[in-house]
């Protein structure tokens, strides 16, 4: 055991890429034991334990740079001898050819496409596909002005949106109380689209199970950003409103990290509290998610005003378009978890 001068609620970050973890113990005072398959805390009478997912394994004789860190709690360091298994999610997989599916406002549960059936599901162009060909090709772009729009029985797939044919009796017109009307807008007279972070998509056989706001934005978010940094190979991207503004510039730091935290750790709590929402590992006093880390500036109020500039003629910046409420909510949950993890935590469905 490590004697350690902090208590109760633990986290523990482990990194795929690294085979590494490291162990955050946060309040006073408890002894730590470390095993191959499991974590103890023990604070005077009490003790808290956690078994590591399945096929997780550390390493407790590599165990080091034990220290304390002002505010930080008390930090550990080890090896794994076995790293949790990489997961592959992609958002263009969620929707397949020839099945129904049925699509829910995520805020309020309405149904607003019924039973719908796509002959197509197509991915679009990248959002900045025009900018490379400028700067690729010799020739002006003949494409420079068309728009994609899809016919009844297709999906069109975007970065951070579908687009349908408004013109299919299926779609369920909203009620005036309905939340998703900021989740989607018609871009034309006969297409409509829908943001991911404002829909929530079944196959119609399945089930509507709600999921709390703020836990859905991370999630959609985390999911776009693993998914585009695989198969664009960049790491910056740009988060915008459907009003044309930037709101966060943000750099993706790693993608391969699991984290195990206790309902004792308050890492996560106070981000999702915020939006009205009880949150607790499913798992009981012990939770496990997959997470991507980020570094992000503001551009809200002329903050980094050159550097989004900058950023706006990079063709290495990809850009994300939300809309404008989820920008800013997206904002304060980054902003409450930089006082905490810097983390955005994400779960795979």
């Amino acid at each position: 055991p490590f004697p350690c001068g902090m208590a109760g609620g633990f986290l523990l970050e482990i990194r795929r890429g690294t085979q590494s973890a490291l162990l955050v113990i946060r309040y006073s005072p408890v002894d730590v034991s470390v095993a191959a398959d499991r974590l103890e805390v023990r604070s005077g009478g009490s003790c808290e334990a956690a078994a590591l997912p399945a096929g997780v394994r550390l390493a407790p004789s590599s165990c080091r740079g034990l220290q304390r860190l002002p505010g930080g709690g008390l930090h550990l360091r080890t090896g794994l001898r076995r790293p949790p298994p990489h997961v592959v999610f992609t958002l263009r997989e969620s929707l397949k050819p020839q099945k129904n599916y049925v699509f829910y406002c995520q805020s309020c549960g309405d149904i607003i496409v019924k039973d719908r059936k796509f002959l197509r599901v197509l991915p679009l162009p990248s959002e900045n596909w025009s900018a490379l060909i400028e700067e690729w090709c010799c020739h002006p772009n003949p494409f420079a002005r068309s728009t994609l729009h899809p016919q009844h029985d297709d999906c069109f797939l975007g970065d951070t949106f579908f687009l349908l044919n408004s013109g299919k009796e299926s779609h369920v017109s909203e009620s005036p109380m309905c939340c998703s009307e900021g989740g989607h807008h018609a871009s034309q007279s006969d297409t409509i689209k829908y943001y991911v972070t404002e829909v929530i998509i079944r196959p119609s056989e399945g089930s509507f199970t709600p999921t709390p706001r703020s836990q859905f934005i991370q999630s959609m978010v985390a999911q776009c950003l693993v998914e585009l940094s695989s198969a664009k190979s960049t790491f910056r991207f740009a988060v915008k409103g459907d009003n044309g503004k930037s709101y966060i510039l943000m750099w993706l730091l790693n993608s391969d990290t699991l984290l195990v935290e206790s309902s004792g750790s308050s890492s996560s709590h106070s981000v999702f509290t915020l939006f009205g929402d009880i949150f607790m590992p499913s798992s009981g006093p012990v939770g496990t998610w997959n997470a991507v880390k980020v570094l992000y500036q503001p551009c809200i109020k002329s903050r980094n005003k050159d550097l989004a500039d900058a950023w706006e003629d990079d063709i290495g910046v990809h850009p994300l378009k939300f809309p404008s409420e989820t920008c800013l909510e997206l904002l304060l949950i980054l902003s409450l978890s930089t006082s905490s993890l810097n983390f955005i935590k994400f779960r795979l469905e």
